[in-house]
This record gives C-alpha cells, structure tokens and sequence, in this order.
C-alpha cells in the first residue's frame, strides 16, 4: 500500500513539532535548573543534606578564620564563645532556620557545594567551607556596646562593599534558644535589623536634604537664614531644639537645625525630595547578598505645609533601613560611588570580577557633604579622622526617640562607614557615638 505523499508530510510536521517542543521543553528545564537549581538543592526536604529541618553539611567561618558554625556527629555546632555565638547570630543563623540573613539559610548552596553538574553531591558528603566577612570580635563588641538595648551596628568598608560588622539586638546564643521567644525581651529576635527593619531617621536625614539642596539650591553657600527656635509655614509650624541666630548653610548643619532644612525643603519642594530619596535608593529596597532590604518611605507632603518641613529634617512618615542609609554614607566616603554590600568572602571564580558599583551623587557633592560633617571637635574620637552626624529620631506615642549615628572614617587602610541605631534610645550623640566610637576604637587595632 503507498502512503499518498501529503500525508507522509503532515506525519512528518507532526514528529518535527514533537521534537521542537521536547527541545524547547527541556531549554526551559535547563535554564529554570540553571537560575534556581541552587534554591532547589538548598530545600530542607532534600535528605541528602538536611536532617530534621537542620542543615547537617559546611563550615562557616568570619573573615579570620574563626570557626562559627560547623556539623560534628550529624549536628550543627556554632562558635566556641557565647559572646561571639550571640552576636553573629544574625550572619550566621540558628539550627533550624528562623534567622532569614542568616548564612546556614542564604548561602546554602555554597556550604553543600552545589553546582550544575553535580548538584548538591560531594565525594565526602560534607559539604564545603565558607568565609563570612565579618569580623566576629568586632561584632562581639558592638554587642557589649548595646549593652541590652534594641537597635543594630553596622560597619562596611566602603571601597570593597565588605560587611565587617552586622549586629541586631535582641539576640539569642544559638546552641541554648530562648523557650519563650514571645517574652517581651525577645520581640523581634529573628528579624535582623540591620537588613530587615525600616526606622524614622530623624536627622540623619538631613544629609540627604543637604545633598539635594547642594545641587538644587542658587548660591546655597551665600545664604544667610534666621533661627528663632521655630518655622512659621502656611500650614502649620516646625520647631527646632535651638535659638541659632543667624546662620549659614554649613553652621545649619553642625548645629543640626530644623529651621534651616525645614526652609530648604519648603523651597525645594516635595517632588524635588522625593527624587532624592528615590536615587539613593532610601524610599526603596536595596540588596545585600542577594537579600532584599526593608523598604524605606519618603511621602511627598503638599506644598507650604509643615509636614513637607518636617520631612526634610528626617521626620513626618520618613523611613530608612540601617543598611540603605550605610551605603548611602559610604558613597559620600567614597567620592559618590555606592559599593554593593555583602557578607560573604568572594572566593574562587567570583574573586576575578571587580567589586560593583554605581554612582549615587557627583564627586562635587559627596566632597561638599563631606566638608560640612567632618569633626571639628574630635576629643570624644581619639585617633578617628571621623565624618559623622547624629540623629534623634522623634516617635511619638509616648516613647522616647531612636538614637541614630551616621558616618565614615578615613584612617589609612581602614576605610569603614557605620551606621548605629538604638530604638527609644534618646539623644542621638549622647546615647549612639559612644557605641560607634567603641566599635571604630576595636576596628582600627586591625
């Protein structure tokens, strides 16, 4: 029997169509396998590496060699010192993975070895070692430094984008967990503030005003304003703790005073402030080793009205997340360029490609900015060439306000922006610098 041709042909469509989908298929495949294979070897269902929900494969250890975290008899053990267990915490995580930053959860992967050929297997089926850049002595520290209190210290350096320092209080001692982790002492403990938190920034923030005004306002260094201890707008009025006199743009910033960036956001406008936020990434996310920050706010308030005021001198509805508002002084360190953050050591084939950067601010503006917070009076900083500004953060509702200290140190090799926050600390000077001066004391020792 002869098969008539246009049949041989619509059969043989048939198979080719078959075989383009196969292969079109199994593209998909490969490539969902190639982005998220990593994720699917690091799931706890998969037995070969997790028991009990536990990672049971890799070592974790901070930039030193100090060991944090390791498996011994088919369990996770963590460092030898309490202090030290406690206050990597947060970059190291737990045994079962309640700290979302913690690298036992992030950097999964890493510590099975997993690649694309071999998967999650390894010849000895103990997983690989990993570097975290931490500094576990410097982290202890801020953790004395705290001393109990809320809030979080970070340190970065600036120029390679490296996290020496992550700490986020309250915490635990992994290897003895709290029973009760709903008693009030431990509100919060899993999320890592640092990353994971989002605060009013007080001001602080009036760096961010002062860069917007650097580049917006005409002959913003010849201006002269008036402080009598408040700001009469249209709608409403802004007080500010001082009566400075007369000042210019420079003073108003040394003395922090909320009349003089009250009038400049007034002038300036929301729409203009609101930009600002949004290009330093403060009313965004940013990520930090592939983890998605806590998004900031910054609401455009209307025109002449005090909530705009207010807004520029750090307050109203603003929100910034400690690691956002680290980068964006880094970048005033380091001539305007932002430098991605991380915490883990790059090893291997990602130690070839250059640190990533992308330019926040012209060199001009992070040069001016940097001129108006260097430290005329040093004496609380032996030994710090040190560019800070504190911030106390109003919250309302009866509670005393956060206390914020902002800034970078430009000591021979030891390029270091910080950021230290105490919720319902107080003043911002009083209560955060020491904790930042502490830090930066240990860090410098190198």
């Amino acid at each position: 029997m002869v098969v008539p041709m246009n049949k041989v042909r619509k059969r043989s469509l048939s198979v080719l169509l078959l075989v383009a989908v196969a292969i079109l298929g199994m593209g998909f495949y490969v490539i969902r396998l190639f982005i998220f294979g990593g994720e699917w070897a690091a799931a706890p269902f998969n037995a070969t590496t997790y028991r009990n929900g536990m990672l049971t494969v890799g070592v974790v250890t901070d930039r030193n060699g100090v060991l944090l975290a390791d498996v011994q008899n088919g369990r996770r053990v963590f460092a030898e010192d309490t202090e030290v267990r406690r206050a990597t915490l947060h970059s190291v995580g737990d045994s079962y993975g309640n700290i979302g930053t913690g690298a036992l959860m992030v950097f999964a992967p890493e510590l099975m070895g997993y690649n694309i050929v071999t998967g999650s297997y390894s010849r000895t089926g103990a997983g690989r070692q990993i570097a975290l850049t931490i500094d576990s002595s410097l982290n202890a520290t801020a953790l004395r430094a705290l001393d109990g209190r809320r809030g979080a210290v970070m340190v970065s350096n600036y120029k390679t984008g490296e996290i020496l320092c992550m700490v986020s209080s309250p915490t635990f001692d992994p290897l003895n967990p709290p029973g009760n982790v709903d008693a009030p002492a431990y509100e919060g403990v899993y999320v890592n503030r640092t990353i994971q938190s989002a605060y009013t920034p007080g001001s602080v923030y009036k760096l961010v005003t002062a860069a917007a005004a650097i580049e917006n306002v005409w002959r913003l260094n010849e201006r002269i304003f008036e402080c009598n201890g408040e700001l009469e707008t249209g709608r409403g009025t802004v007080t500010c703790p001082g009566e400075h006199g007369y000042l210019d743009f420079t003073q108003g910033m040394r003395v922090s005073c909320n009349v003089v960036f009250g009038q400049l956001a007034l002038e300036m406008g929301g729409d203009v402030l609101a930009e600002y936020a949004e290009k330093f990434n403060l009313s965004g996310r940013i990520t930090v080793s592939g983890i998605q920050t806590a998004e900031g706010i910054f609401e455009s308030a209307p025109s002449n009205t005090a909530n705009l005021a207010w807004s520029g001198v750090g307050q109203f509805t603003n929100t910034v997340c400690p690691a956002t508002m680290l980068r964006f002084i880094g970048a005033i360190a380091n001539d305007g360029l932002a430098v991605e953050l991380h915490y883990l050591m790059k090893s291997g084939f990602s130690s070839i490609f250059p640190v990533r950067t992308s330019r926040l601010m012209s060199t001009n503006t992070a040069n001016e900015l940097a001129s108006i917070i260097e430290l005329r009076n040093r004496d609380s900083f032996p030994n710090l060439e040190i560019y800070a500004k504190s911030g106390t953060a109003q919250v309302g509702g009866g509670l005393d306000p956060h206390a914020w200290y902002v800034g970078y140190i430009t000591n021979e090799d030891f390029p270091l922006a910080f950021v230290v926050i105490v919720e319902n600390g107080g003043g911002g000077f009083a209560v955060a610098s020491p904790i930042a001066n502490r830090v930066l004391q240990e860090a410098i020792k190198g």
